[in-house]
């Protein structure tokens, strides 16, 4: 090339769209926002992405081709559950999304672990969680802050008075957060699930996350134990398959790019559960991860069919 100059490396930009999906997107009510648990993941060239390129690439340049995407209205922050979050890094985010994109931020596990992995434990310090967390995610984020999410690992509780305790801790934290985001609560002990959880989490403005983990009953179950409460939003996440670990679905999924264990219960659950709220006009996040089918831009595909065939028998399929 003359003189030694290169042309400038166009970003990676979305993938054609099947018009039949692009058509479900559109049909979709707009207080179902749905999205997948990051987003830096090669394997979907085709299905999001239009070309091939690495997890770094991705990380730093999808986020702007990914919220093009005409399903894809919300993303999980997953790093932020690592290191506390900086509000230029996610006004960096927040810059790169259209006005009607949300993020699902996830709190650092240092706030929701007496031993985390990852750094020193700050567990339910109310200070630490309002200078650290939330401050840089209404800074960083702005309007297009969704859900905060508290995801509380494993604690293993097998007696009432253990989760009774475990409440308390929870409830006494809610109650001195500011007002204003969207506290979402995840837990992954089915214990918890009781009336002085709803109660906790109403006094709190929080809500309960409904998730998919084999530590858990099937949403619809944990909705009948914890139901959502009126008016408020619905958040969901579906993140991994019945009867394995993280990395064992890791070495089965990867890389992403296909469905391998089709899980029809939690799609139909989830599916409900998200048509009825939407009917009552609230509004609606699901996050889904590679990990719960193999391939979380199929799995909102699917579910988004699933969601308008409760209303559309007529409706084409993408089977």
């Amino acid at each position: 090339m003359a003189g030694g100059s290169r042309t400038p490396r166009s970003p990676v930009g979305l993938a054609p769209i099947d018009p039949r999906l692009a058509g479900m997107a559109g049909d979709l009510p707009r207080r179902i926002r749905l999205g997948t648990s990051s987003w830096s993941f090669p394997g979907w060239r085709g299905l999001v992405w239009d070309r091939e390129s690495t997890e770094s690439t991705l990380a730093r340049e999808g986020l702007r081709a990914y919220a093009s995407h005409p399903l894809l209205r919300c993303v999980g922050i997953d790093k932020t559950y690592y290191r506390p979050p900086s509000v230029k890094d996610l006004a960096a985010m927040a810059a790169q999304v259209p006005d009607d994109f949300r993020f699902l931020m996830k709190a650092p596990e240092s706030l929701v672990s007496r031993r985390p992995m990852h750094g020193e434990s700050r567990f339910l310090e109310v200070a630490f969680a309002i200078d650290a967390v939330i401050a840089p995610f209404a800074e960083g984020l702005g309007s297009k802050g969704g859900p905060l999410l508290f995801q509380f690992p494993p604690i293993g509780l097998r007696r009432s008075a253990a989760a009774s305790e475990f409440i308390a801790e929870v409830a006494a934290f809610l109650t001195q957060l500011p007002r204003g985001p969207l506290y979402a609560i995840e837990v992954r002990d089915r214990l918890v699930l009781t009336p002085a959880w709803i109660e906790a989490l109403r006094a709190g403005g929080a809500v309960h996350c409904y998730s998919v983990h084999p530590s858990m009953p099937s949403p619809l179950e944990q909705a009948r134990a914890c139901p959502p409460q009126p008016g408020a939003p619905l958040v969901c996440r579906w993140m991994l398959h019945g009867g394995q670990t993280y990395d064992d679905a890791v070495s089965r999924y990867e890389p992403f790019d296909r469905l391998v264990d089709p899980d029809p219960r939690s799609r139909d659950e989830f599916a409900a559960m998200l048509e009825r709220a939407a009917g009552q006009e609230r509004d609606c996040f699901l996050i889904a991860n590679n990990k719960a089918e193999g391939s979380s831009p199929i799995t909102l595909a699917l579910l988004a069919e699933a969601i308008l065939a409760r209303g559309d028998h007529s409706r084409p399929t993408l089977r």
